[in-house]
């Protein structure tokens, strides 16, 4: 499989420059993950996420207005 169906670059590339740090924040809450190391891993889909971290990466992008979130951008 691709690890672009598992990226979600796009909507990471849709939110405002101002709410990238706070966004950051929650995704990396909501994906229980401590690094930017593992977070760019998650960003750019070479990790393969769970059906519930999907839903969560979904709802933390709905709060910023986002919801065309996943693939390459």
């Amino acid at each position: 499989m691709s690890k672009e169906l598992f990226s979600f670059n796009k909507g990471w590339s849709q939110v405002k420059n101002g709410d990238i740090p706070e966004c950051r924040k929650k995704l990396m809450a909501a994906l229980n993950i401590k690094t930017r190391a593992a977070f760019l891993n998650r960003l750019k889909g070479d990790v393969e996420p769970k059906v519930s971290e999907v839903k969560a990466i979904e709802d933390v992008f709905a709060e910023y207005g986002v919801t065309d979130v996943w693939g390459a951008a």
